[in-house]
Parts: structure tokens; C-alpha cells; sequence
């Protein structure tokens, strides 16, 4: 009887241990953020330490799961361990792939065979210094447009290889052209046709077309 009367308190503790819990609340100001969760039977707990992976964080939404793990059975020393939402989790990924996602259906998924998929509403990437894109073929679909705002733009390639732009092109502000410029249209300025044009004859009236 004595025996079971000291084992009681090493019971409790083991049996606190490791717990499910359902996540009520975060804390993401401290340097690690802080929880708060529900376990066992409806039972609050607060102050759990999410401990985390370095490089990456989160914030779990309320009602998300995961792990408590009361050190040495101590409720005042809980860390909390790898919290997800099933409500929200990418399923059917193949063996060995890797998706990060959130609640709003943004998701980078890390397909097989090296392919990579990004889905979001609004990409913004913010590079100090520079930006490099190096790949063989780079393609852009825009439905609406493209706008470069830049004060300096440049196009060629590798040997002085020409550029080719296929579409429509509007340029506003003054063009400056190093080399010859061939066209196989018309070229205007200020409404006056380069392939049509006339001017005045010495001796009355107007000279036909440029040939």
C-alpha cells in the first residue's frame, strides 16, 4: 500500500507524458510563440512552447492538432510539437513529394520528376541587390499585360544574337537607336509617311512617291 502511494505521483507524470491536444490560441510575439490548447478531456492548458524547425514558421489556426510534451510529466514545462489542420491539408501527394500551404489555397508543391508548382493571387519578390533567371526557354502569360518600370532596358543575347518581340509595342518617352533600322512597313513621323510621302517640285507642284 505504501509502495502504490509513492508510485502514484511517477504514475501521474508518465501518464501526462506525451499528449493530443486541439490548438485554441497563439502567441506568435516571443521569440517562440507560445500556445494555447486543449487535452484530454476538455482540459486548458497555456504557455506551451511551439518549438519549431529552424527555417520555417507558422501560425496554426485555431483548431488545428498536434503533440504536448509535458517534460519530466511537468505541465509548466509543455512544448508543443507538430501542428496540423486537416481541414486544410493538400492531400494525394505521390510518394516523396513535399507541399507548403495555408487555410486560403496558397501552396508551393515540390512535385516528382523535379517539377515545382507555385499558386498564389499576388507574388511579390523582393531582391536587394539583383534578380537571375537562368533556364533555356522563359515564357510569360499575361492576360491583361506586362509593365517594366525601370529606368534602363535592355534585350539581346550571347554573339550579339538580335531580339525578337512579337506583338504590338507602345513607347513612350524618347528612343534613342544605335545601328540601322529595318522595317517592312511603313515608317512614320509626326503623320508624314516614310513610303509615301511627297514634297514640292522645283518647278511647281509635288513629286511623286520615294521609290
Amino acid at each position: 500500500m505504501n509502495l502504490n502511494r509513492l508510485l502514484d505521483p511517477l504514475r501521474r507524470r508518465v501518464a501526462t507524458l506525451i499528449s493530443r491536444a486541439v490548438l485554441a490560441g497563439v502567441n506568435a510575439a516571443p521569440g517562440c510563440q507560445t500556445l494555447q490548447v486543449t487535452i484530454l478531456a476538455d482540459e486548458p492548458q497555456t504557455d506551451v512552447e511551439h518549438l519549431e524547425p529552424y527555417g520555417f514558421t507558422s501560425n496554426p489556426r485555431a483548431g488545428s492538432e498536434g503533440v504536448i510534451l509535458n517534460v519530466a510529466g511537468q505541465r509548466g514545462a509543455a512544448i508543443g510539437l507538430n501542428f496540423g489542420d486537416r481541414r486544410v491539408r493538400v492531400t494525394g501527394l505521390k510518394s516523396g513529394e513535399v507541399c507548403v500551404y495555408t487555410d486560403e489555397g496558397d501552396k508551393i508543391h515540390l512535385m516528382r520528376e523535379r517539377h515545382m508548382r507555385l499558386e498564389t493571387l499576388h507574388l511579390e519578390i523582393v531582391a536587394q541587390e539583383d534578380a537571375t533567371v537562368e533556364t533555356k526557354i522563359y515564357t510569360v502569360k499575361a492576360s491583361q499585360g506586362v509593365r517594366y518600370d525601370t529606368p534602363a532596358f535592355a534585350l539581346g543575347g550571347e554573339g550579339g544574337c538580335a531580339a525578337s518581340i512579337e506583338a504590338n509595342m507602345a513607347i513612350h518617352g524618347d528612343t534613342t537607336q544605335e545601328g540601322a533600322i529595318t522595317a517592312t512597313g511603313d515608317v512614320q513621323g509626326r503623320g508624314i509617311s516614310l513610303a509615301g510621302h511627297t514634297h514640292p517640285g522645283d518647278s511647281g507642284g509635288t513629286t511623286g512617291e520615294p521609290l
